[in-house]
Protein backbone atom coordinates (compact mmCIF):
# COMPACT_ATOMS: atom_id res chain seq x y z
CA UNK A 1 0.00 0.00 0.00
CA UNK A 2 2.88 2.37 0.85
CA UNK A 3 4.42 1.69 -2.57
CA UNK A 4 1.09 2.45 -4.28
CA UNK A 5 0.74 5.67 -2.29
CA UNK A 6 4.20 6.88 -3.26
CA UNK A 7 3.60 6.08 -6.92
CA UNK A 8 0.32 7.96 -7.05
CA UNK A 9 1.84 10.99 -5.36
CA UNK A 10 4.24 11.52 -8.28
CA UNK A 11 2.82 14.44 -10.32
CA UNK A 12 2.52 14.18 -14.10
CA UNK A 13 4.77 16.38 -16.20
CA UNK A 14 2.89 19.59 -16.85
CA UNK A 15 0.27 18.84 -14.20
CA UNK A 16 2.01 20.09 -11.08
CA UNK A 17 0.77 23.29 -9.46
CA UNK A 18 2.51 25.38 -6.86
CA UNK A 19 1.48 25.55 -3.23
CA UNK A 20 -0.26 23.22 -0.84
CA UNK A 21 -3.48 22.85 -2.84
CA UNK A 22 -1.82 20.60 -5.38
CA UNK A 23 -0.35 18.40 -2.69
CA UNK A 24 -3.78 18.10 -1.07
CA UNK A 25 -5.35 17.08 -4.39
CA UNK A 26 -2.71 14.44 -5.03
CA UNK A 27 -3.02 13.10 -1.50
CA UNK A 28 -6.81 12.95 -1.79
CA UNK A 29 -6.59 11.27 -5.21
CA UNK A 30 -4.17 8.65 -3.88
CA UNK A 31 -6.51 7.88 -0.99
CA UNK A 32 -9.54 7.60 -3.28
CA UNK A 33 -7.69 5.49 -5.84
CA UNK A 34 -6.61 3.04 -3.15
CA UNK A 35 -10.19 2.80 -1.89
CA UNK A 36 -12.24 2.37 -5.07
CA UNK A 37 -12.59 -0.84 -7.06
CA UNK A 38 -10.86 -0.32 -10.41
CA UNK A 39 -12.02 -2.22 -13.49
CA UNK A 40 -10.88 -1.78 -17.09
CA UNK A 41 -13.30 -3.29 -19.59
CA UNK A 42 -10.90 -3.86 -22.47
CA UNK A 43 -7.28 -5.04 -22.28
CA UNK A 44 -5.43 -6.72 -25.13
CA UNK A 45 -2.76 -8.31 -22.97
CA UNK A 46 -3.53 -11.79 -24.40
CA UNK A 47 -1.91 -10.55 -27.63
CA UNK A 48 1.29 -10.15 -25.63
CA UNK A 49 0.80 -13.37 -23.68
CA UNK A 50 0.92 -15.51 -26.83
CA UNK A 51 4.26 -14.00 -27.88
CA UNK A 52 7.55 -15.79 -27.42
CA UNK A 53 9.18 -15.03 -24.08
CA UNK A 54 6.36 -13.00 -22.58
CA UNK A 55 5.57 -13.79 -18.94
CA UNK A 56 2.67 -11.90 -17.37
CA UNK A 57 4.15 -12.57 -13.95
CA UNK A 58 7.27 -10.52 -14.67
CA UNK A 59 7.57 -6.77 -15.09
CA UNK A 60 8.21 -5.71 -18.68
CA UNK A 61 9.65 -2.53 -20.18
CA UNK A 62 7.15 -0.47 -22.16
CA UNK A 63 9.87 1.50 -23.93
CA UNK A 64 11.64 -1.60 -25.23
CA UNK A 65 8.76 -4.03 -25.72
CA UNK A 66 5.61 -1.93 -26.04
CA UNK A 67 4.07 -4.07 -23.30
CA UNK A 68 1.64 -2.23 -21.03
CA UNK A 69 0.20 -4.87 -18.72
CA UNK A 70 1.65 -7.47 -16.36
CA UNK A 71 1.00 -8.48 -12.77
CA UNK A 72 3.71 -6.29 -11.16
CA UNK A 73 2.52 -3.18 -13.00
CA UNK A 74 -1.14 -3.95 -12.25
CA UNK A 75 -0.14 -4.07 -8.58
CA UNK A 76 1.77 -0.79 -8.83
CA UNK A 77 -1.11 0.98 -10.51
CA UNK A 78 -3.81 -0.35 -8.22
CA UNK A 79 -5.68 -2.17 -10.99
CA UNK A 80 -8.15 -4.55 -9.39
CA UNK A 81 -9.77 -6.13 -12.44
CA UNK A 82 -9.51 -6.21 -16.22
CA UNK A 83 -11.44 -7.75 -19.06
CA UNK A 84 -8.81 -9.70 -21.03
CA UNK A 85 -9.81 -9.67 -24.70
CA UNK A 86 -10.02 -12.78 -26.84
CA UNK A 87 -9.24 -10.77 -29.96
CA UNK A 88 -9.04 -11.91 -33.56
CA UNK A 89 -8.71 -9.63 -36.55
CA UNK A 90 -11.38 -10.42 -39.12
CA UNK A 91 -10.40 -13.20 -41.50
CA UNK A 92 -12.02 -15.47 -44.07
CA UNK A 93 -15.70 -16.24 -43.73
CA UNK A 94 -15.47 -19.57 -45.49
CA UNK A 95 -16.24 -22.78 -43.56
CA UNK A 96 -12.49 -23.33 -43.24
CA UNK A 97 -11.94 -19.76 -42.09
CA UNK A 98 -14.67 -19.99 -39.46
CA UNK A 99 -13.27 -23.27 -38.16
CA UNK A 100 -9.82 -21.68 -37.95
CA UNK A 101 -11.24 -18.69 -36.06
CA UNK A 102 -12.86 -20.96 -33.50
CA UNK A 103 -9.63 -22.87 -32.89
CA UNK A 104 -7.63 -19.66 -32.53
CA UNK A 105 -10.17 -18.27 -30.08
CA UNK A 106 -10.07 -21.45 -28.00
CA UNK A 107 -6.27 -21.23 -27.92
CA UNK A 108 -6.49 -17.68 -26.53
CA UNK A 109 -8.96 -18.81 -23.86
CA UNK A 110 -6.43 -21.53 -22.94
CA UNK A 111 -3.67 -18.92 -22.71
CA UNK A 112 -5.72 -16.84 -20.27
CA UNK A 113 -6.76 -19.83 -18.15
CA UNK A 114 -3.19 -21.15 -18.05
CA UNK A 115 -1.88 -17.79 -16.82
CA UNK A 116 -4.43 -17.84 -14.00
CA UNK A 117 -3.36 -21.38 -13.10
CA UNK A 118 0.31 -20.39 -13.21
CA UNK A 119 -0.22 -17.43 -10.86
CA UNK A 120 -3.02 -18.54 -8.51
CA UNK A 121 -1.86 -16.18 -5.78
CA UNK A 122 -2.15 -13.16 -8.05
CA UNK A 123 -4.94 -13.84 -10.54
CA UNK A 124 -8.43 -15.29 -10.37
CA UNK A 125 -11.06 -15.89 -13.04
CA UNK A 126 -14.14 -13.71 -12.54
CA UNK A 127 -17.46 -14.45 -14.20
CA UNK A 128 -19.94 -12.61 -11.96
CA UNK A 129 -20.10 -9.05 -10.55
CA UNK A 130 -19.48 -10.50 -7.09
CA UNK A 131 -16.32 -12.36 -8.09
CA UNK A 132 -14.18 -9.25 -8.50
CA UNK A 133 -14.54 -7.82 -4.98
CA UNK A 134 -14.31 -11.35 -3.53
CA UNK A 135 -11.00 -11.90 -5.29
CA UNK A 136 -9.72 -8.54 -4.10
CA UNK A 137 -10.33 -9.58 -0.51
CA UNK A 138 -8.13 -12.60 -1.27
CA UNK A 139 -5.38 -10.31 -2.57
CA UNK A 140 -5.97 -11.29 -6.20
CA UNK A 141 -6.54 -9.39 -9.43
CA UNK A 142 -9.78 -10.39 -11.15
CA UNK A 143 -9.53 -11.53 -14.75
CA UNK A 144 -12.81 -11.13 -16.59
CA UNK A 145 -12.96 -12.18 -20.25
CA UNK A 146 -14.48 -10.47 -23.27
CA UNK A 147 -14.36 -11.54 -26.91
CA UNK A 148 -13.42 -8.83 -29.42
CA UNK A 149 -14.95 -9.69 -32.78
CA UNK A 150 -17.80 -12.18 -33.11
CA UNK A 151 -16.07 -13.92 -36.02
CA UNK A 152 -15.30 -17.06 -33.94
CA UNK A 153 -19.03 -17.54 -33.39
CA UNK A 154 -19.16 -18.53 -37.04
CA UNK A 155 -22.73 -19.30 -38.01
CA UNK A 156 -23.44 -21.54 -35.03
CA UNK A 157 -25.30 -20.13 -32.00
CA UNK A 158 -24.04 -23.00 -29.83
CA UNK A 159 -20.58 -21.46 -29.98
CA UNK A 160 -21.85 -18.60 -27.82
CA UNK A 161 -22.61 -21.01 -24.98
CA UNK A 162 -19.18 -22.58 -25.43
CA UNK A 163 -17.47 -19.20 -25.03
CA UNK A 164 -19.77 -18.24 -22.15
CA UNK A 165 -18.82 -21.43 -20.32
CA UNK A 166 -15.14 -20.57 -20.83
CA UNK A 167 -15.73 -17.23 -19.08
CA UNK A 168 -16.67 -14.72 -21.79
CA UNK A 169 -19.08 -12.14 -20.44
CA UNK A 170 -19.27 -9.90 -23.46
CA UNK A 171 -18.74 -10.15 -27.20
CA UNK A 172 -17.80 -7.21 -29.38
CA UNK A 173 -20.01 -8.06 -32.35
CA UNK A 174 -17.52 -7.03 -35.05
CA UNK A 175 -14.09 -5.54 -35.51
CA UNK A 176 -12.63 -3.60 -38.44
CA UNK A 177 -14.53 -5.50 -41.13
CA UNK A 178 -18.01 -6.89 -41.65
CA UNK A 179 -18.62 -10.43 -40.44
CA UNK A 180 -21.56 -12.83 -40.44
CA UNK A 181 -23.15 -11.02 -37.48
CA UNK A 182 -23.17 -7.39 -38.56
CA UNK A 183 -21.59 -4.46 -40.35
CA UNK A 184 -18.43 -2.85 -39.00
CA UNK A 185 -18.02 0.90 -38.62
CA UNK A 186 -14.95 0.96 -40.86
CA UNK A 187 -15.26 -1.81 -43.45
CA UNK A 188 -13.58 -0.55 -46.62
CA UNK A 189 -16.33 -2.06 -48.78
CA UNK A 190 -19.14 -0.37 -46.88
CA UNK A 191 -22.25 -1.97 -45.34
CA UNK A 192 -23.28 -5.50 -46.18
CA UNK A 193 -26.45 -5.93 -44.11
CA UNK A 194 -27.23 -2.29 -43.28
CA UNK A 195 -26.92 -3.36 -39.67
CA UNK A 196 -27.40 -6.81 -38.19
CA UNK A 197 -27.62 -9.92 -40.38
CA UNK A 198 -30.52 -12.34 -39.75
CA UNK A 199 -27.99 -14.52 -37.89
CA UNK A 200 -26.80 -11.46 -35.97
CA UNK A 201 -30.31 -10.83 -34.66
CA UNK A 202 -30.34 -14.37 -33.27
CA UNK A 203 -26.90 -13.76 -31.75
CA UNK A 204 -28.21 -10.76 -29.79
CA UNK A 205 -31.18 -12.78 -28.52
CA UNK A 206 -28.96 -15.68 -27.49
CA UNK A 207 -26.53 -13.37 -25.71
CA UNK A 208 -29.45 -11.92 -23.76
CA UNK A 209 -30.53 -15.44 -22.87
CA UNK A 210 -27.06 -16.41 -21.69
CA UNK A 211 -26.43 -13.22 -19.76
CA UNK A 212 -23.59 -12.03 -22.00
CA UNK A 213 -23.29 -8.30 -22.58
CA UNK A 214 -23.63 -7.17 -26.18
CA UNK A 215 -20.67 -4.88 -26.97
CA UNK A 216 -21.28 -2.36 -29.74
CA UNK A 217 -17.75 -0.96 -30.01
CA UNK A 218 -16.55 -1.23 -33.63
CA UNK A 219 -20.03 -1.76 -35.12
CA UNK A 220 -21.68 0.52 -37.68
CA UNK A 221 -24.17 3.15 -36.57
CA UNK A 222 -27.03 1.22 -38.16
CA UNK A 223 -25.95 -1.94 -36.32
CA UNK A 224 -25.97 -0.03 -33.04
CA UNK A 225 -29.53 1.23 -33.45
CA UNK A 226 -30.78 -2.21 -34.48
CA UNK A 227 -29.13 -3.80 -31.44
CA UNK A 228 -30.79 -1.26 -29.17
CA UNK A 229 -34.22 -1.99 -30.64
CA UNK A 230 -33.72 -5.74 -30.25
CA UNK A 231 -31.89 -6.27 -26.98
CA UNK A 232 -33.68 -6.92 -23.71
CA UNK A 233 -30.59 -6.08 -21.64
CA UNK A 234 -28.35 -3.01 -21.38
CA UNK A 235 -25.43 -2.97 -23.81
CA UNK A 236 -21.89 -1.65 -23.53
CA UNK A 237 -19.40 0.10 -25.75
CA UNK A 238 -16.43 -1.54 -24.02
CA UNK A 239 -13.76 0.68 -25.60
CA UNK A 240 -15.22 3.64 -27.49
CA UNK A 241 -15.05 7.41 -27.14
CA UNK A 242 -17.08 10.46 -28.18
CA UNK A 243 -17.42 11.53 -31.81
CA UNK A 244 -18.24 15.08 -30.73
CA UNK A 245 -14.66 15.41 -29.43
CA UNK A 246 -12.92 13.21 -32.01
CA UNK A 247 -14.81 12.78 -35.26
CA UNK A 248 -14.02 9.22 -36.32
CA UNK A 249 -16.52 6.43 -37.17
CA UNK A 250 -15.27 4.26 -34.31
CA UNK A 251 -16.56 6.76 -31.76
CA UNK A 252 -20.17 7.30 -30.71
CA UNK A 253 -22.29 10.31 -31.64
CA UNK A 254 -24.16 12.23 -28.96
CA UNK A 255 -27.44 10.72 -30.16
CA UNK A 256 -25.97 7.23 -29.86
CA UNK A 257 -24.76 7.98 -26.32
CA UNK A 258 -28.20 9.30 -25.34
CA UNK A 259 -29.80 6.20 -26.83
CA UNK A 260 -27.31 3.97 -24.99
CA UNK A 261 -28.17 5.72 -21.73
CA UNK A 262 -31.92 5.22 -22.28
CA UNK A 263 -31.12 1.52 -22.74
CA UNK A 264 -29.33 1.60 -19.37
CA UNK A 265 -25.98 0.91 -20.98
CA UNK A 266 -22.46 2.22 -20.50
CA UNK A 267 -19.77 3.65 -22.81
CA UNK A 268 -16.27 2.84 -21.56
CA UNK A 269 -13.81 5.47 -22.79
CA UNK A 270 -11.01 4.30 -25.10
CA UNK A 271 -7.48 5.71 -24.71
CA UNK A 272 -6.22 4.97 -28.24
CA UNK A 273 -4.74 8.32 -29.34
CA UNK A 274 -6.66 8.46 -32.62
CA UNK A 275 -9.96 8.01 -30.78
CA UNK A 276 -9.19 10.61 -28.11
CA UNK A 277 -7.85 13.36 -30.35
CA UNK A 278 -7.84 13.12 -34.11
CA UNK A 279 -4.19 12.81 -35.21
CA UNK A 280 -2.57 14.20 -38.30
CA UNK A 281 -2.63 12.06 -41.42
CA UNK A 282 1.16 11.89 -41.28
CA UNK A 283 1.06 10.36 -37.80
CA UNK A 284 -1.53 7.76 -38.83
CA UNK A 285 0.37 6.77 -41.97
CA UNK A 286 3.66 6.50 -40.10
CA UNK A 287 2.80 4.94 -36.76
CA UNK A 288 -0.31 2.83 -37.32
CA UNK A 289 1.30 0.27 -39.69
CA UNK A 290 4.10 -0.32 -37.19
CA UNK A 291 1.63 -0.86 -34.35
CA UNK A 292 -0.22 -3.43 -36.44
CA UNK A 293 3.05 -5.21 -37.26
CA UNK A 294 4.05 -5.28 -33.60
CA UNK A 295 0.94 -7.31 -32.74
CA UNK A 296 2.00 -10.35 -34.76
CA UNK A 297 2.63 -13.22 -32.34
CA UNK A 298 5.28 -14.86 -34.54
CA UNK A 299 7.72 -11.94 -34.13
CA UNK A 300 10.96 -12.70 -32.33
CA UNK A 301 11.79 -10.71 -29.21
CA UNK A 302 14.50 -8.88 -31.17
CA UNK A 303 12.07 -7.92 -33.92
CA UNK A 304 9.55 -6.75 -31.35
CA UNK A 305 12.11 -4.47 -29.72
CA UNK A 306 13.28 -3.12 -33.08
CA UNK A 307 9.74 -2.25 -34.16
CA UNK A 308 9.01 -0.70 -30.77
CA UNK A 309 12.11 1.47 -31.10
CA UNK A 310 10.81 2.76 -34.45
CA UNK A 311 7.41 3.45 -32.88
CA UNK A 312 9.01 5.37 -30.00
CA UNK A 313 11.04 7.50 -32.40
CA UNK A 314 7.93 8.40 -34.40
CA UNK A 315 5.97 9.18 -31.25
CA UNK A 316 8.64 11.66 -30.26
CA UNK A 317 8.54 13.20 -33.72
CA UNK A 318 4.76 13.56 -33.63
CA UNK A 319 4.50 14.42 -29.93
CA UNK A 320 2.00 17.27 -30.53
CA UNK A 321 -0.42 14.68 -31.92
CA UNK A 322 -0.41 12.67 -28.69
CA UNK A 323 -3.37 13.27 -26.35
CA UNK A 324 -2.97 13.61 -22.59
CA UNK A 325 -4.84 12.24 -19.60
CA UNK A 326 -6.76 15.51 -19.61
CA UNK A 327 -7.88 14.90 -23.18
CA UNK A 328 -9.08 11.40 -22.29
CA UNK A 329 -10.97 12.61 -19.22
CA UNK A 330 -12.60 15.26 -21.43
CA UNK A 331 -14.47 12.34 -23.01
CA UNK A 332 -15.64 11.17 -19.57
CA UNK A 333 -16.78 14.72 -18.82
CA UNK A 334 -18.64 14.90 -22.12
CA UNK A 335 -20.63 11.74 -21.37
CA UNK A 336 -21.42 12.88 -17.82
CA UNK A 337 -22.68 16.26 -19.02
CA UNK A 338 -24.69 14.60 -21.76
CA UNK A 339 -26.38 11.71 -19.91
CA UNK A 340 -25.17 11.67 -16.31
CA UNK A 341 -22.65 9.81 -14.19
CA UNK A 342 -24.30 6.37 -14.50
CA UNK A 343 -23.39 5.66 -18.11
CA UNK A 344 -19.62 6.02 -18.41
CA UNK A 345 -16.69 3.75 -17.61
CA UNK A 346 -13.09 3.10 -18.65
CA UNK A 347 -11.85 0.66 -21.32
CA UNK A 348 -8.37 1.91 -22.17
CA UNK A 349 -7.43 -0.66 -24.85
CA UNK A 350 -3.96 -1.09 -23.34
CA UNK A 351 -1.75 -3.43 -25.39
CA UNK A 352 -4.12 -2.65 -28.26
CA UNK A 353 -2.91 0.88 -28.97
CA UNK A 354 -4.29 2.69 -25.93
CA UNK A 355 -1.83 5.25 -24.63
CA UNK A 356 -2.03 8.90 -23.59
CA UNK A 357 0.60 11.19 -22.12
CA UNK A 358 0.49 10.43 -18.41
CA UNK A 359 -0.81 6.86 -18.79
CA UNK A 360 1.47 4.80 -20.96
CA UNK A 361 0.91 1.57 -19.07
CA UNK A 362 -1.27 0.12 -16.31
CA UNK A 363 1.12 1.21 -13.56
CA UNK A 364 0.11 4.85 -14.15
CA UNK A 365 -3.69 4.63 -13.96
CA UNK A 366 -3.74 6.64 -10.74
CA UNK A 367 -3.32 9.68 -12.98
CA UNK A 368 -6.88 9.17 -14.22
CA UNK A 369 -8.26 9.26 -10.70
CA UNK A 370 -6.16 12.33 -9.96
CA UNK A 371 -7.56 14.16 -12.98
CA UNK A 372 -11.11 13.25 -11.96
CA UNK A 373 -10.45 14.60 -8.46
CA UNK A 374 -9.08 17.82 -9.92
CA UNK A 375 -12.35 18.24 -11.80
CA UNK A 376 -14.42 17.85 -8.67
CA UNK A 377 -15.67 14.29 -8.99
CA UNK A 378 -16.58 12.70 -5.66
CA UNK A 379 -15.35 9.32 -4.47
CA UNK A 380 -18.83 7.92 -5.17
CA UNK A 381 -18.74 9.21 -8.74
CA UNK A 382 -15.21 7.93 -9.32
CA UNK A 383 -16.24 4.50 -8.04
CA UNK A 384 -19.08 4.48 -10.58
CA UNK A 385 -16.74 5.45 -13.41
CA UNK A 386 -14.06 2.91 -12.52
CA UNK A 387 -16.35 -0.06 -11.90
CA UNK A 388 -19.78 0.62 -10.45
CA UNK A 389 -21.58 1.29 -13.71
CA UNK A 390 -20.16 -1.78 -15.39
CA UNK A 391 -20.91 -4.00 -12.40
CA UNK A 392 -24.48 -2.71 -12.38
CA UNK A 393 -25.19 -3.79 -15.93
CA UNK A 394 -23.45 -7.14 -15.44
CA UNK A 395 -25.96 -7.75 -12.65
CA UNK A 396 -28.81 -6.54 -14.86
CA UNK A 397 -27.75 -8.90 -17.66
CA UNK A 398 -27.78 -11.81 -15.20
CA UNK A 399 -31.22 -10.83 -13.94
CA UNK A 400 -32.67 -10.53 -17.44
CA UNK A 401 -31.08 -13.82 -18.45
CA UNK A 402 -32.71 -15.56 -15.50
CA UNK A 403 -36.08 -14.09 -16.48
CA UNK A 404 -35.75 -15.18 -20.10
CA UNK A 405 -34.80 -18.71 -19.12
CA UNK A 406 -37.61 -18.96 -16.59
CA UNK A 407 -40.20 -17.80 -19.10
CA UNK A 408 -38.77 -19.85 -21.93
CA UNK A 409 -38.60 -16.78 -24.17
CA UNK A 410 -35.92 -16.35 -26.82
Amino acid sequence: MRQLFILLMIPLAGYAQSGGDDAKIRKKAARIHAGVYTLDTHADVPMMMVKEGFDIGKEHDFTKEGSQIDIPRMRKGGMDAMFFAVYLAQGRRTPEGLAEAKQKALAIFDTIHNAIKRYPGDLGLATTPEDGPRLKKQGKIAVYIGMENGWPAGKDLSNLKLYYDLGARYITLSHAANNDICDSSVDADGPEFNGLSPFGKEVVKEMNRLGMLVDISHVSDSTFYQVIRLTKAPVIASHSSCRALCDVPRNMTDDMIRTLAKNGGVIQINFVPGFVKKPSQEYELSVRPLILRSRKPELSREDQEMIQKEINTLKEKYAPDMPTVKDAVDHIDHVVKLVGIDHVGIGMDLDGGGEVIGVRDVSQIGAITEELVRRGYSKKDIEKIWSGNTMRILKEAEKISAGIRKSGLM
